[in-house]
């Protein structure tokens, strides 16, 4: 990702934060050393966490706009 905005950057430090957990739910560290389906969790638990935590820092951008802009929410 080239010049990620501030939400990128955020949703990045979420994501990793949710993978960090998956990690500390096993109790391992070395990336090597995890299964196929632990693999999977922890990749997961980052892309998850990255693609909530933009849709909703884009729903909290849309929500400052329409009130800055006197539009009514649809």
């Amino acid at each position: 990702m080239i010049d990620p905005t501030p939400n990128e950057q955020a949703a990045i430090r979420k994501g990793g934060m949710m993978g960090g957990e998956v990690l500390d739910s096993l109790g391992r560290t070395d990336l090597a050393l995890l299964s196929e389906t632990e693999w999977l969790t922890f990749v997961e638990a980052i892309v998850t966490g990255y693609c909530d935590h933009l849709r909703e820092l884009a729903g909290r951008d849309k929500k400052s706009l329409d009130r800055a802009t006197g539009e009514a929410p649809l």
